[in-house]
């Protein structure tokens, strides 16, 4: 088989970075080779993220600047990923006259189909049906060849939260748990390619198996502790609504599980967070913040967090700055809301000036700086183990 080549470009989470390794695992079966720059690729795909408006731009101007390519090279095919795709459908095509192929979050089993469509009838194609295989084919786990020592695992794949400024669940569909021995055969087959770490991927891993009566998160974390060879596990994005005993007590109990835990408090507001539908009170994250440091200590916890949703008034925001500084997160996330349709928060009233929201950014982001400083320098002159998976990006 003649070997093609393939770029692909990622924006967004970590699992838009698994599902672009899926992406490349299924087009290698009909003859494609990832190279590291798009010059000379036969086929460019954009795997694209639509929760903030900032990298759907990025999507569109990077698409814009490859297409320029195709008036020399009349034969490269151009495709469409991820959420966008998922979201926009044929308006891509319409919008972008250089893109072959728009396929959504639900459709890259069906990849090489077609691509290959594409090869033989120079067709245009849209596939953003939403019938999903949860579980990779049993020819693909293992073929994942990777120097990395950290690798991405999703287990489980859309959301039933519908929290009022996301999309997730309209581009990535209702929530679906990959079977346990699935997730357990391709985390053996990582390490026996040399993968010392894997982080768990899921829009609420705390809430995995339940829709399909399987083992809960934290026995899953167990089964895969009793891995030979694999020395860490990670996991994000814990709901703090979900968050139970058995799982904080894995903080304690499972050996390899690092002392680390994503918890998205999004406000520290009750009104805002009633308004956001996020089914947790401020009193009720603070004692699940609580539970874990009293079961593991050293658990360092980050978070998310939103300013300038629909409506936040000043008192709003100070309460969420004091949640800020009373629970000392180890890290956190900051951003300003933006309208996401068809999120229902689109569609509220009370926007908040952009200038008020910047500040508002500003003030959060330059108390966690100082908070982290504080935490950073209490480690000075100790030793830590640290796993190092390669250059940094500066």
């Amino acid at each position: 088989m003649n070997s093609k080549r393939l770029y692909l470009h990622t924006i967004g989470c970590q699992m838009n970075v698994y599902d672009t390794e899926q992406i490349a695992m299924q087009l290698a079966a009909i003859g494609y080779e990832q190279t590291a720059t798009p010059d000379g690729a036969d086929l460019i795909i954009v795997n694209t993220c639509t929760v903030r408006a900032k990298a759907e731009q990025k999507a569109f101007s990077f698409i814009g600047r490859i297409a320029k390519m195709k008036r020399h090279r009349k034969r490269l095919i151009i495709g469409v990923a991820g959420c966008v795709a998922q979201q926009e459908g044929r308006r891509i095509l319409e919008r972008m006259p250089a893109v072959d192929i728009v396929f959504g979050t639900q459709a890259i089993d069906r990849l090489p189909h077609l691509v290959k469509q594409i090869e033989t009838r120079h067709c245009r194609i849209v596939d953003v049906d939403m019938v999903e295989t949860p579980d990779m084919p049993d020819s693909l786990v293992g073929s994942q060849k990777s120097s990395q020592v950290s690798k991405f695992v999703t287990i489980m794949r859309g959301c039933d939260n519908y929290c009022a400024y996301c999309v997730v669940p309209f581009v990535r569909g209702r929530e679906t748990s990959r079977q346990p021995e699935s997730i357990i055969c391709e985390v053996k087959a990582l390490v026996n390619n040399g993968v010392k770490e894997v982080v768990l991927l899921g829009q609420n891993v705390n809430s995995y198996g339940k829709n399909q009566n399987l083992c809960s998160f934290a026995e899953l974390l167990a089964m895969i502790n009793e891995i030979y060879g694999l020395l860490r596990i990670r996991f994000t994005t814990s709901h703090p609504k979900d968050l139970g005993t058995d799982l904080i007590s894995g903080f304690k109990d499972i050996p390899k599980l690092c002392s680390h835990i994503h918890l998205p408090v999004q406000s520290g507001s009750n009104r805002v967070l009633k308004r956001m539908n996020r089914n947790y009170t401020r009193e009720q994250y603070l004692d699940k913040v609580a539970e874990l440091r009293d079961t593991c200590p050293q658990i360092a916890i980050t978070t998310d967090i939103i300013v300038g949703f629909p409506g936040e008034t000043e008192t709003d925001f100070e309460q969420t700055l004091q949640l800020v500084e009373m629970v000392e997160f180890d890290g956190l996330f900051a951003f300003q809301y933006s309208d996401r349709p068809p999120a229902p928060a689109a569609k509220l009233p009370d926007k908040i000036e952009t200038s008020i929201t910047s500040n508002r950014l500003q003030v959060i982001l330059a108390s966690q700086d100082r908070l982290t400083r504080r935490k950073n320098q209490q480690l000075v002159g100790s030793t830590q183990w640290v796993l190092t998976d390669g250059l940094s990006k500066k």
